[in-house]
């Protein structure tokens, strides 16, 4: 009987013990914490004690925790909606560009998805200044006089849709891309035989696109429900979670607890839970993505 030989998982024993460092001591840290009556002094001269659920039980009784989780899910539902639907417009419309556009169009995605996120959120802080900002500017030559001297980020409701837009542009590319590599491997006669069917464009997507690549779709929203729901960057930069805490999501929230009350045990609670409820919705949408 032949005998595997060692060597190539002792190869990548060290990349794999590192990442599996990386990743799992924070998250084992946190959980810990999240058990411990964790404050500043604690954190100065340790000899956390151990204090079970309470911090658990603390943030679920009160009110702040389920309207943060409640902007947190419709955070997370509009930007992966409108990040898949515009990403499968974008993927079905590329095959049929010409070969120079489609080329150009590419490249204008691969360069927004490689943009920093600090630096991408900078510019979007510019674009929608109030008196030199090219939105405001824009709006008003166009005929909206009442947006002149508009400040977006005074309003909170504003400022989340400025956020949005952000996030949706920073995360099509990646889709768009995703879903267009699946379409080339979808063989053409398909295509054409739907369409001397009679099958209209919506017909030949439901009938067609979509089933086979119903598996590349539900892995591409599960990998921008991940994206989106841990959105951390964009806000802190733009709005720190204001005004008002309109923009405020479970990251959000749990570095706020953590750096200005110095609650380090609710915050890493707060970051525990954020985990759990991404786990179970995860699992159950890739459960199911494998058994379809």
């Amino acid at each position: 009987m032949r005998t595997r030989s060692p060597w190539p998982y002792l190869l990548i024993a060290p990349t794999v013990a590192g990442g599996a460092f990386l990743l799992l001591y924070p998250l084992l840290k946190a959980a810990v914490i999240s058990f411990q009556h964790f404050r500043m002094g604690e954190l100065i001269r340790g000899g956390a004690a151990f204090i079970g659920l309470e911090n658990y039980a603390e943030l679920l009784s009160g009110e702040e925790f389920w309207q943060v989780l409640a902007r947190t899910l419709a955070w997370t539902a509009i930007n992966v909606v409108l990040i898949v639907v515009l990403a499968t417009g974008i993927a079905l419309m590329l095959p049929r560009l010409r070969r120079g556009l489609r080329l150009a169009l590419m490249s204008a995605l691969a360069l927004a998805w490689a943009t920093p996120i600090i630096a991408a959120t900078t510019i979007f802080q510019w674009l929608f200044q109030s008196e030199l900002g090219v939105v405001n500017w824009l709006l008003v030559t166009l005929g909206f006089d009442s947006f002149r001297g508009y400040t977006w980020f005074a309003d909170g409701t504003a400022t989340f849709a400025v956020l949005v837009v952000l996030v949706v542009w920073q995360s099509v590319p990646f889709a768009a891309l995703t879903l267009y590599a699946g379409l080339t491997t979808i063989p053409v006669e398909l295509f054409e035989s739907a369409r001397i069917d009679g099958g209209t464009g919506w017909q030949v997507f439901w009938k067609v696109t979509f089933p086979m690549l119903r598996q590349l779709f539900a892995l591409v929203a599960s990998l921008e429900v991940i994206w989106v729901a841990k959105c951390f960057p964009q806000i802190w930069v733009l709005s720190q979670g204001g005004p008002d805490d309109a923009t405020t999501t479970l990251p959000v929230y749990a570095f706020k607890v953590a750096r200005v009350l110095h609650r380090y045990d609710l915050g890493s609670a707060v970051a525990m839970l954020t985990v759990v409820l991404l786990a179970v919705a995860l699992v159950a949408n890739l459960r199911r993505m494998v058994r379809s």
